[in-house]
């Protein structure tokens, strides 16, 4: 019910801020239409002073009308909050604290009202979630690890708790954008035959590593959530009830970035988590930048530069996209890359691949969507989403290619599938397999 109840209060804060971004965008575009007539007359002596006059006369009552939106909506807003917390604090402690019942990751529950709801959410996260995370909105879905369906609590009677049986080997499974951990049962009664089977299932069963899933706003940047990463992988290592001796890193799309940022941050920091890091694997990762982010970065560029209303107005809507989804532009990993950098600029690669952290080995895996891996649409579109050059980190400039330990390329697969392929788990299984056999 807590759940719940901070749901609809982050919805209710969005949908009032979003009335006040749109009047201040209306007035904005008022203002150049207005601009834009006058500018003509202005030049010109005795024209000027009347179109001056005329401006004035019209800026004062426009000015008056959008001030008055702007403060009944945020009249409206304070009454429903002061209504939403009487509301809430009518609901019982025992049914406001009451947790929600976990649906499991199973590729049947696809549909299901958690599932409708997470992906909403997450959806949301994706576009706006720097704007969720700065405006402290109930939505904002932080970062956490989760196993079993449930959010960990990083505490050492938690986890003992959670894990009678702990393994001394963790793999931490990163989603890609707008996505959640449901992304890794994807297609499981299909590919699997057995709805409960992904990747981490597996490595379990074969393996013995015990599986942690990431969820997150996606819409921060890339590196502030391998940061965040890096800090929750400090608490685990300290909370754990058992010594890890062994972690690996999985993340398909975005998460494959978010792993590689973590691990720098972390041997940044010197973290202990980081001499127990064995694998990196960047599954259909945007390691040189994904061609759907640099077109619409070619648009918006173009619209803006184009002085009208029609124009504008869109180009400031496609601007308004998160800072994650900016960073797949160019496959954004660290800090330095963003700092200071329009990230509008049209097509301004400011990519420094991170170090690699010694003793780990990284991995890509990527896939074309076509069977012949020479055919044009293989060529231009990848796996739909990520083409080969860049989930392999091979740019035609040697000094910014990305140095992978090992790689493999799937022919006749697309972006989503490569998340619980059981092909895709074979070659996970084989780098594994040949690291123990050294």
């Amino acid at each position: 019910m807590e759940k719940e109840i901070q749901q609809f209060n982050g919805a209710k804060d969005l949908i009032f801020d979003a009335v006040e971004e749109t009047t201040s965008l209306v007035e904005q575009m008022h203002a150049l239409v207005v601009n834009k007539t006058v500018r003509p007359f202005s030049l010109v002596e005795p024209l000027a002073t009347a179109a001056k006059a005329i401006k004035a006369a019209h800026d004062l009552p426009a000015g008056v009308v959008y001030e008055s939106i702007r403060i009944v909506n945020r009249g409206v807003h304070k009454i429903l909050d002061l209504g939403a917390k009487a509301v809430a604090a009518a609901i019982p402690a025992e049914k406001r604290n009451q947790a929600r019942l976990a649906t499991p990751m199973r590729s049947d529950a696809k549909g299901s009202p958690s599932w409708v709801i997470d992906h909403a959410e997450s959806a949301l996260n994706a576009i706006y979630g720097d704007y969720l995370g700065k405006k402290q909105n109930a939505l904002d879905l932080g970062m956490n690890l989760r196993h079993g369906g449930h959010i960990l609590t990083l505490t050492k009677e938690s986890l003992k708790q959670k894990f009678p049986e702990a393994s001394a080997k963790i793999c931490v499974f990163i989603h890609g954008l707008g996505c959640t951990e449901w992304t890794w049962a994807i297609s499981a009664q299909r590919f699997h035959g057995d709805p409960a089977i992904n990747f981490g299932e597996l490595l379990k069963k074969d393996l013995g590593y015990t599986p942690l899933y990431v969820r997150y706003n996606t819409g921060r940047h890339v590196s502030e959530n391998g940061r965040r990463l890096s800090d929750l992988l400090i608490q685990l290592v300290d909370a754990y009830p058992i010594n890890i001796e062994e972690i690996l890193l999985i993340g398909h799309s975005m998460g494959g970035l978010v792993a590689r940022s973590a691990a720098h941050y972390g041997r940044q920091e010197n973290a202990p988590w980081v001499g127990r890091l064995r694998h990196i694997f960047c599954i259909g990762s945007p390691n040189l930048g994904a061609p759907l982010e640099k077109a619409t970065n070619m648009l918006s560029s173009l619209l803006r530069n184009i002085n009208t209303v029609g124009t504008q107005v869109p180009a400031r809507v496609l601007n308004s996209r998160s800072s994650g989804i900016k960073d797949l532009r160019f496959g954004y990993t660290l800090d330095s890359e963003w700092e200071g950098i329009d990230p509008d600029a049209f097509m301004n690669d400011n990519r420094d691949a991170a170090p690699y952290v010694d003793g780990v080995k990284y991995c890509f895996i990527a896939a074309t969507i076509t069977s012949d891996p020479d055919h044009p649409l293989g060529v231009l579109f990848g796996d739909m989403l990520v083409r080969v050059p860049s989930a392999s980190g091979q740019s035609p400039q040697p000094e910014r290619r990305i140095p992978f330990d090992s790689g493999f390329v799937f022919n006749g697969m697309n972006h989503m599938h490569l998340a619980n392929h059981p092909d895709v788990y074979t070659v996970i299984r084989q780098a594994l397999d040949a690291a123990d056999d050294k």
